[in-house]
């Protein structure tokens, strides 16, 4: 039997070079503990462009809501502004304030040595080399896993990670953030510094910079805990 739209939906949020599915290891674990589950297809044009297509999904549900981002996701999360949002989880993810610019948390500390050097084509879009994945995106997940990452990535525009940040929904919601302590592409300093501004409720575990494969367990047990506090009361 599917969930009722009164136990609430979570909108999963993917980041760059990927697509909703990356989530397929959280998405039937969460539905089996009585959420409603859907993932936003972002354009990765620019903040504005993924932030209204985020609020496209939003309207989609019924009900309280709880947004989860990676990456470069959580700066839409914070910029899709609906009442009916209750709490934001960011997984290894980046959070501007107003004013900021992803690029601008992103350089906040010398990137990891393992992360690659990127450069956007003729078009305006950035495309990670499938070593990328090997050494910085997905370390831990397994050879296989690595290549359909490589093989399915999405590139993100320029535009995405330049373009000021509106006032975040953080300030005034309720945060859950997991930190990566082994990630190679954003920084862990970089991460607890983001996390500890917006007073999130901090979750720090050894994992990679994508633990949605390699440590799914750890995300959904974030999740629910978000789901616990702000939605189940």
């Amino acid at each position: 039997m599917s969930p009722s739209p009164q136990a609430g939906t979570v909108v999963l949020v993917h980041g760059a070079w990927a697509d909703g599915s990356c989530w397929s290891n959280v998405i039937l674990p969460l539905r089996h503990q009585g959420l409603n589950v859907t993932s936003a297809p972002i354009p990765l044009t620019s903040l504005t462009d993924d932030a209204a297509a985020l609020r496209r999904v939003i309207e989609r549900t019924d009900g309280p809501v709880i947004l989860a981002g990676h990456a470069y996701a959580g700066a839409v999360i914070a910029a899709a502004q609906d009442d009916r949002v209750k709490s934001l989880v960011y997984v290894a993810a980046l959070a501007p304030d107003e004013g900021e610019t992803v690029t601008d948390v992103f350089y906040r500390t010398a990137p990891h040595t393992e992360a690659p050097k990127l450069v956007p084509d003729a078009y305006g879009f950035i495309w990670m080399p499938e070593e990328g994945f090997g050494h910085a995106v997905a370390h831990k997940a397994s050879p296989d896993q690595k290549a359909i990452m490589a093989a399915v990535q999405r590139p993100i525009a320029v535009n995405c990670i330049q373009e000021k940040a509106p006032r975040p929904a953080w300030r005034t919601k309720p945060s859950w953030f997991l930190i990566a302590e082994e990630d190679h592409m954003i920084n862990p300093e970089t991460q607890r510094f983001m996390a500890d501004r917006m007073g999130a409720t901090i979750r720090s575990h050894a994992v990679d910079h994508t633990p949605m494969y390699t440590a799914p367990n750890l995300v959904i047990d974030v999740v629910l805990e978000a789901a616990r506090e702000t939605i189940r009361k």
